[in-house]
C-alpha cells in the first residue's frame, strides 16, 4: 500500500523517471542489500537522464532537421577530404559558445545536408536550440510574414536561436531584395548566435550569387571571417549509397537461390 501511494505521489509530481526507476527497484529483490542513499541516488540519476532525453527530443523536433544525421555516421573516405580532427572539435560545440559560424561547400550529392544536420544534431544533444531552413523556403516564409504582419516575430525567432542552419544557399542566384533579407537575418544574429550554411558553390564564389556587390560585401564580412570551413569532395554519396543498396539486394538474392 505504501509503495502504491509513493508511486502515485511521484506521478502527481511528474517525476516519471523516478517512477520508472522505483518500479524496477521493487521488481529486483537484490536492490534490498543497497543502502537508502545508493537507491535514492539511482532514482535521482534516472530522473535526470529522462528529463535530459526529453529536452533533447523536444529540441530535435523544433529543429526540423531534414535528415536524422550524426557525426558518428560520417563517412571518412579519403576522397571526401574531411578533416577528422576538425569534426571532433566541432562535436564539442565550443564553436557555438564562441558564436562562430560553419560554412559547408561541395558539389551536389557530396553530403552537405548530412553534414549540417549532423552539426545541428550535436548542438541539440548539448541543449542548444537549432533551426533548419532551406534558403528558398526561408525567403518564401519571410515574404509571407510581411504580408500577414508576422515579419517582426519571424526575425525575432531567427535571431534568438543558437544555431541557424541555411541549406542550399545560392541554389539559384539571389535578387537584390532577397540579398537584403539575408543581410537582415545575418546582421540580426551577428555575435549573438552561430550560423551554419551549406552551398554547392565554394565560399569564394558566393560573392557572384549575391546580386548587389555592397550587400554581398556586408553579408560575407559577417559570416566568413569568423567561421570554420568544410569543403566536401569526392563522388556523389547518393550514387554510392544506391550502389551499396543494390549490392546488398544482389547478395541477399544470391544467398536465397
Amino acid at each position: 500500500m505504501l509503495m502504491k501511494h509513493t508511486l502515485e505521489q511521484l506521478t502527481q509530481l511528474k517525476l516519471s523517471g523516478m517512477v520508472q526507476a522505483y518500479r524496477r527497484q521493487i521488481e529486483q529483490p537484490e536492490m534490498d542489500v543497497m543502502s537508502f542513499e545508493d537507491r535514492f541516488s539511482l532514482l535521482v540519476d534516472h530522473e535526470c537522464m529522462v528529463r535530459q532525453n526529453r529536452a533533447m527530443e523536444k529540441l530535435l523536433r523544433k529543429a526540423k532537421l531534414r535528415i536524422n544525421a550524426c557525426f558518428e555516421d560520417i563517412d571518412y573516405d579519403p576522397k571526401r577530404n574531411i578533416d577528422r580532427l576538425l569534426i571532433q572539435r566541432l562535436a564539442t560545440c565550443t564553436w557555438l559558445q564562441q558564436k562562430q559560424n560553419i560554412l559547408v561547400s561541395g558539389a551536389s550529392g557530396t553530403g552537405k545536408t548530412f553534414m549540417v544536420c549532423a552539426i545541428g544534431n550535436a548542438a541539440c544533444r548539448q541543449g542548444y536550440p537549432v533551426n533548419y531552413w532551406r534558403i528558398t523556403r526561408l525567403i518564401q516564409e519571410i515574404n509571407a510574414s510581411k504580408a500577414d504582419g508576422s515579419y517582426g516575430k519571424l526575425l525575432n525567432s531567427l535571431r534568438k536561436v543558437n544555431v541557424l542552419i541555411l541549406d542550399d544557399f545560392g541554389i539559384q542566384p539571389f535578387t537584390a531584395d532577397e540579398a537584403r533579407e539575408i543581410l537582415e537575418v545575418i546582421e540580426d544574429r551577428n555575435q549573438i548566435g552561430s550560423t551554419v550554411i551549406a552551398s554547392q558553390f565554394p565560399v569564394d564564389k558566393w560573392y557572384d550569387i549575391l546580386a548587389d556587390p555592397t550587400l554581398a560585401d556586408a553579408i560575407l564580412d559577417r559570416i566568413v571571417h569568423n567561421s570554420h570551413q568544410i569543403v566536401l569532395e569526392g563522388d556523389s554519396m547518393r550514387k554510392k549509397q544506391a550502389k551499396q543498396m543494390s549490392d546488398q539486394q544482389d547478395s541477399s538474392f544470391l544467398s536465397q537461390t
